[in-house]
């Protein structure tokens, strides 16, 4: 009889060998350098691209992954969504004015009716759509997360 899977244990996760594992490490560290720049770069992302890295250093380097993890400036927003798949509070409000001000900056280029304010806005509102269909991470779990 095969066993049951418990939908709380984790998952292992295939590590690629040889040419696999360093393109998933070239992936993670393309993505951690895009983040960093994130972080200085108005309306460019960071987060995103460290979710990206957490999972490619997942799937090629314990190692990196949990640097990653452990980061003292980062690692808390990659803990939090791999463990409880949830933003904290301040995330959220970051990535909605990021999104704000992105908008407001295309339709002052282009003007609010160009072609690319109005793509930009339709992605644009997907992101926050998406943004806001993800949980708060409550107080009690990230004190978990950071145990």
């Amino acid at each position: 009889m095969p066993q049951r899977s418990d939908d709380n244990a984790p998952h292992p996760v295939a590590t690629p060998n040889g040419r696999g594992r360093r393109l998933f490490v070239a992936l993670g560290w393309l993505c951690v350098s895009l983040g960093v720049i994130g972080a200085f770069v108005p309306l460019m992302p960071t987060t995103v691209f460290l979710l990206i890295a957490a999972w490619a250093f997942a799937r090629s380097s314990p190692k990196w992954h949990t640097w990653l993890r452990e980061h003292a400036r980062f690692g808390e927003a990659v803990r939090a969504w791999e463990e409880h798949h949830a933003m904290p509070r301040r995330a959220k409000r970051i990535a909605f004015a990021a999104l704000a001000a992105s908008y407001a900056f295309t339709a002052f280029m282009f003007g609010p009716l160009s072609w690319a304010a109005i793509i930009g806005g339709v992605c644009i509102a997907a992101v926050a759509l998406y943004i806001a269909h993800i949980p708060v991470l409550q107080p009690t779990a990230k004190q978990a997360v950071r145990g």
